[in-house]
């Protein structure tokens, strides 16, 4: 068989699953009553609802636990679930209660493992950009850097699904825009917040990291995750526009508000050499939208796989795994959120052409890949509770702490 005719099939089969639940695309996006074999969903708050069902795909029976939320409902809103650093991992319900979200899933891919590198520590930042509350929090990681799976063709590290402060959810590229200005010139800018930075750059670390060690952000390739560590970074610690002190080595500990500080490899690290305490130095930096002009409340990073209705070329039709997926209406005014189950029973999972294809059915114009696997979480707080319960069985047996996720939130 083909790879063509294995995709086909794929899709062939979730779609024939799925003929019962056509009718839930309405359900899901416009609010029409779902079909027969489609429970109808629970209630969860305004403008949110849960359910779930099985489908079948190309390697057996999974279950899919499905969120609608609707943002036209002013009392609605989504946002990013964080642990409070961009270095740091918490469970989804852990982040959910502490922000008080009504319910949530799991988010972008991230920094899990450094086995290859003795001495240093997987940071547990994520992959992809990251916006919270209406504040940049990081920037994307080179390409070949980050740890999730092979980006489908023609997408990159700078992929987010975010809503702005126009309430419509969107699927967009964030990158990294900044200069660090000195007495020796204008250096530009090229890492914020990051667990890698690209080789010969300067990148900025600011409160929102956290307190790991900025060690890991100097090793690896553009290319190569698990090339070597950069033996000439140095560090700049910059307050109120001037330099306070310097390091020939990447420092740990938390960051005091108000300060930055700036971490070189190669000719970014050399350049850095030439500062010196008292040295005037301004750090500038945002993240630019390569679609939106409306800035973004929240966002996170992950890959497209479904865009103006039809799947991306080139998606994975052949592993099989527990998946998060995010699907938007044309009008990016209703979403639906997705995490399939990791019980025994449906962990077979579904391919990432088959995801693409779920979404579609269940009424997505673009759907978004959010990490899987022993990371796929939805939790829920039902009416009346005071906290959330996890609605699926995570493969591994127990929440995995991750560094972020998408949070619902209602006043109603």
């Amino acid at each position: 068989m083909t790879r063509r005719q294995r995709r086909s099939a794929a899709g062939r089969t979730v779609i024939t699953a799925l003929t019962a639940f056509g009718v839930l695309a309405g359900a899901a996006l416009t609010g029409a009553a779902p079909a027969g074999a489609v429970p109808e969903g629970r209630l969860i708050a305004p403008g949110v609802t849960y359910r779930q069902f099985d489908l079948s795909a190309a390697k057996g029976t999974t279950r899919a636990h499905v969120l609608s939320v609707d943002l036209t409902d002013r009392h609605v809103r989504l946002d990013l679930l964080y642990p409070g650093a961009v270095a740091a991992r918490a469970t989804v319900s852990g982040m959910a209660d502490a922000a008080g979200a009504v319910a949530g899933v799991n988010g972008d891919f991230f920094d899990i493992s450094e086995t290859r590198r003795p001495g240093v520590a997987a940071t547990g930042a994520a992959d992809g950009p990251a916006v919270a509350h209406g504040r940049m929090l990081k920037a994307a990681v080179p390409g070949g850097q980050r740890f999730g799976p092979v980006l489908p063709p023609g997408t990159t590290t700078e992929e987010v699904f975010g809503v702005g402060e126009d309430r419509r959810a969107r699927l967009d590229r964030l990158s990294l825009t900044g200069s660090v200005r000195t007495p020796e010139g204008t250096l530009p800018l090229r890492g914020l917040n990051q667990y890698a930075l690209p080789e010969n750059s300067v990148g900025a670390f600011t409160r929102a990291w956290g307190s790991v060690s900025r060690a890991r952000a100097v090793c690896g390739s553009d290319t190569d995750r698990a090339a070597k560590c950069d033996s000439t970074a140095y560090e700049v610690t910059v307050r109120a526009g001037r330099v306070v002190s310097v390091s020939d080595r990447p420092g740990s500990g938390p960051i005091a508000a108000g300060t930055t500080v700036l971490l070189g490899r190669g000719t970014g690290a050399r350049q850095l050499r030439k500062l010196a305490p008292g040295n005037p130095v301004t750090v500038w930096h945002r993240l630019l939208a390569s679609a939106s002009k409306v800035p973004y409340r929240f966002a996170l990073g992950g890959y497209p796989v479904l865009r103006d209705g039809e799947p991306l070329a080139g998606l994975d039709d052949r592993v099989s795994a527990v998946r998060t997926a995010v699907g938007l209406s044309n009008d990016g005014r209703r979403l639906l959120l997705l995490a399939t189950d990791g019980a025994p029973a449906y962990r077979s999972g579904l391919t990432i052409a088959e995801v693409s294809w779920v979404m579609r059915k269940l009424g997505s114009y673009d759907a978004f890949s959010l990490d899987g696997g022993g990371s796929t979480e939805m939790v829920v707080r039902k009416p009346g509770a005071r906290t959330v319960s996890v609605r699926n069985h995570p493969s591994t047996g127990a929440e995995r702490p991750v560094p972020n996720g998408i949070g619902v939130f209602t006043t109603g």
